[in-house]
């Protein structure tokens, strides 16, 4: 074996994908707060809360890798070389994702690409946003008188994906709650998809922007009316959007929203 590649891969560290959850602190694991409190380096994402990046080692290095709609702070291919590179020279590198890494946060391409590199790497689950921010607006995703199933689906088509396009005629009729990540900007085009396949135009949504952080907040609407609503309130990302009867229990059970 050649001595340069043995010495080389002594010294290799380890990746934690860790989900920091959807926002707030209390929601984080106590494996991923133990791994923020003595990493040596934390790759983190733009929609990691202030109060999770409070949690870091001071004396690990921060380095921000955040991707938001048309602003990237590094691209894909460049955040999981980085990885690769620091754990050649440091113990514990901390890449954070917010929610959850295998939740739409590209957790697992990065993971191939490391044990592919032959970097130890290991997961951390988070709690995600789709649930944690539905609880927090008190919306049960399921309700025995409303909903024995959900979907989860993104509203953010991403280049050069398996396929083209998410079948909204088959998520219309697959279950009876609905849980949409990243679909603001293409709302009118999802409703307008979700309608033809059959859905009522009275179906209900809500929109929970920022949920579980102290600045969430909701807008409850129908698929009829929620376009206007959005357009007429600026309303933006980030939120998820939230499609079924289960959206009625809001007006009894939003009035609990933890503190």
């Amino acid at each position: 074996m050649n001595p340069t590649v043995t010495q080389r891969n002594k010294y290799l560290g380890k990746v934690y994908l860790v989900g920091a959850g959807p926002g707030d602190p209390g929601l984080i694991t106590l494996k991923a707060k133990g791994l923020l409190e003595c990493a040596d380096v934390v790759i983190y994402d733009a929609l990691v809360s202030p109060a999770i990046l409070a949690m870091i080692n001071p004396q690990a290095e921060q380095i921000n890798a955040g991707k938001r709609r048309g602003k990237h702070s590094l691209l894909q291919d460049e955040t999981t070389q980085l990885l690769i590179d620091k754990a050649q020279d440091y113990a514990i590198v901390v890449r954070l994702k917010g929610g959850d890494p295998f939740i739409f946060g590209r957790g697992g391409e990065e993971m191939v690409e490391l044990v592919n590199a032959g970097i130890p790497v290991e997961v951390v689950p988070g709690i995600t946003s789709g649930i944690a921010a539905a609880a927090y607006a008190g919306i049960p995703l399921t309700h025995r008188l409303y909903s024995s199933s959900v979907t989860f689906v993104t509203g953010h088509e991403a280049a050069g994906k398996y396929k083209p396009l998410v079948n909204w005629s088959a998520i219309a009729h697959g279950s009876e709650t609905v849980v949409i990540y990243m679909g603001i900007h293409n709302l009118p085009y999802i409703v307008e998809e979700l309608t033809k396949a059959g859905l009522n135009l009275e179906t209900p949504i809500a929109l929970v922007r920022w949920g579980t952080r102290p600045e969430q907040e909701e807008l409850i609407g129908t698929l009829e009316t929620i376009v206007q609503q959005v357009e007429e309130t600026g309303f933006g990302a980030p939120a998820i959007a939230v499609i079924g009867q289960v959206v009625k229990m809001h007006e009894i059970l939003s009035g609990c929203r933890p503190v």
